[in-house]
């Protein structure tokens, strides 16, 4: 009798943790990442590279969904009304955090209305020209822009961007004047640049080693302390002459507000494990990416800081939220 009971109590027990251990469980369905970039920029060959692993770690199907304009906002913003379940997540860079200080009626507060999910990876940025200009260095390159800062305009892929903060900190090293054309994107700035339309880019390596090694775009410099694996023969911009020109994209991934604290906990162990495993395999390599592993609350602090030193750049530099 006593034995009947035990057994009873047992698989009365097993059933109650059932459904505790399910929770570990990533759920079924399509995770879809938005990019709030158009595709084939840094920000989107990152994102599917994340994707492509995670489909693999959690036996679910993952689609990348770009969703361009407004400086990032229209993604974030559809990712901000999405259902907080963990199946919708924002993928992009430091853009998305400074949407208060660029956007003068910006559609949400990127720290408040999202929940952080983890934080990817960070990449130098590359300083590139059109092909045909004559400048072959980084010292030329500002000494034409001082001479005539009416013919030098930058391409900048969206505001609040790192590629934007970047140009504001050459600018002010150089102690230029430069015009800024704001684009829906890496992509179509870039194609700008190399077609001669504008006369300077900013922006991840990522985004533009492809055009620069084929030569459809100049190389200067990069924003590294060191130089960068990916494009070893460009000298940095502190090698050439400008030491307090470091700058560093990065990346990470968000979830609606209201998402469960126990589904952003496993999306950040995935999205880490994920990370792990691109580092390993050498994919991050590639896209000249450093990976980046962090708890929910470091990467919430990690923001918070960026935003009070972009902030600071910004005022600096007399910007206007548009």
């Amino acid at each position: 009798m006593k034995t009947k009971i035990w057994m009873a109590a047992l698989a009365l027990g097993l059933s109650l943790t059932a459904p505790v251990q399910a929770q570990g469980q990533f759920p079924s369905g399509t995770l879809k990442l938005v990019v709030p970039f158009a595709a084939g920029g840094g920000v989107d060959q990152a994102a599917r590279l994340l994707g492509r692993q995670l489909q693999t770690d959690l036996g679910v199907s993952v689609i990348v969904e770009n969703k361009a304009g407004a400086s990032g906002t229209i993604g974030g913003k559809a990712v901000q009304m999405a259902t907080p379940d963990g199946m919708t997540l924002l993928f992009s860079a430091a853009t998305h955090v400074l949407a208060r200080q660029v956007l003068a009626n910006p559609p949400y507060d990127p720290q408040a209305d999202f929940a952080p999910v983890a934080r990817v990876g960070e990449a130098p940025l590359m300083l590139v020209i059109p092909p045909g200009a004559p400048q072959k260095n980084l010292k030329e390159v500002l000494d034409a822009a001082r001479a005539q800062p009416d013919k030098w305009t930058a391409a900048v892929p969206a505001l609040g961007a790192p590629s934007h903060l970047a140009t504001l900190l050459l600018a002010q090293q150089g102690s230029l004047k430069l015009t800024m054309t704001p684009y829906k994107g890496t992509a179509p700035a870039l194609a700008d640049v190399a077609g001669g339309h504008v006369q300077l880019l900013m922006d991840s390596i990522i985004s533009i080693q492809a055009m620069a090694k084929s030569g459809k775009v100049k190389a200067i410099a990069t924003t590294m302390a060191r130089r960068s694996k990916v494009v070893p023969d460009v000298p940095t911009a502190a090698e050439s002459g400008y030491p307090g020109m470091v700058y560093e994209s990065w990346y990470g991934v968000w979830a609606p507000k209201g998402t469960p604290e126990d589904r952003v906990q496993l999306l950040n162990k995935a999205v880490n494990k994920a990370v792990d495993q691109l580092a390993k395999s050498g994919a991050l390599d590639t896209l000249g990416i450093e990976p980046v592993q962090e708890s929910i609350e470091q990467f919430r602090k990690y923001v918070a800081a960026d935003v009070t030193r972009s902030a600071e750049l910004l005022k600096g530099a007399g910007f206007k939220p548009e």
